[in-house]
């Protein structure tokens, strides 16, 4: 029976059981033989969406459909029942096993590609970082440094990267309030944010979360009211 995986199938022992009592509107043989096209047809449809790297799931699912009560278009109708065994020739375990060392190792190559991007990635969202790595490609290129303003633009489009795991609405969120904070420059304008902030934190009985704002904000400005 077909798999999922072009190339790859799966072996089936089919018993099939009739509960329908005799007389039967056909001769035993037709009957079977029925029986035995209307099974692999229904074990094939379900088949090819199992996955031959998981045998004990395609095993269940596959068993599972051909359990329920079938019957033949006869009249009066023949129902029956069947159970089912799934397994791999050597040949297709062979394959199986082929396919999951290819996707190991492709697995292991791409975690490594995209380590190393976001480490590069990570070290470039800083213009000293850019610099640092210019000179280092360029031993001669003192005389020659980029100017500053480009160093800032490059760093601020590494900075626009976020590997696939931090690309959620929460980081999202974080995006837009690191930019709105960074928006205020004058200290007064900034102070006022930050006791906004608390305040909407404690609202929302978060106490443990508007203490931590309030250490921030004391660390570059006077202390506020705890009253806040």
């Amino acid at each position: 029976m077909p798999s999922k995986v072009p190339g790859i199938g799966f072996t089936a022992r089919i018993t099939a059981v009739v509960i329908t009592n005799p007389p039967y509107p056909k001769q035993t043989d037709d009957i079977a033989a029925a029986i035995r096209a209307s099974l692999r047809s229904a074990a094939s449809d379900i088949s090819r969406t199992c996955d031959p790297a998981d045998l004990a799931t395609a095993q269940d699912i596959c068993a599972h459909h051909l359990a329920r009560r079938r019957s033949l278009a006869t009249h009066p109708p023949i129902e029956f029942e069947a159970t089912l065994t799934l397994s791999l020739l050597p040949d297709d375990q062979t394959a199986v096993d082929s396919l999951l060392s290819a996707q190991r190792r492709q697995a292991v190559s791409d975690t490594l590609r995209r380590q190393r991007t976001d480490a590069l990635v990570a070290e470039f969202t800083h213009p000293a970082a850019l610099l640092a790595r210019w000179l280092e490609q360029q031993p001669n290129g003192w005389r020659d440094l980029p100017e500053p303003e480009k160093l800032s633009e490059i760093s601020k489009a590494f900075s626009q990267y976020r590997p696939e795991a931090e690309r959620t609405v929460e980081y999202a969120a974080l995006e837009v309030i690191r930019e709105f904070l960074s928006s205020f420059q004058d200290p007064p304008q900034k102070r006022m944010v930050y006791e906004i902030l608390c305040a909407g934190m404690r609202h929302a009985e978060r106490p443990e979360h508007a203490a931590k704002v309030e250490a921030l904000a004391n660390g570059c400005t006077e202390p506020f009211p705890s009253s806040v």
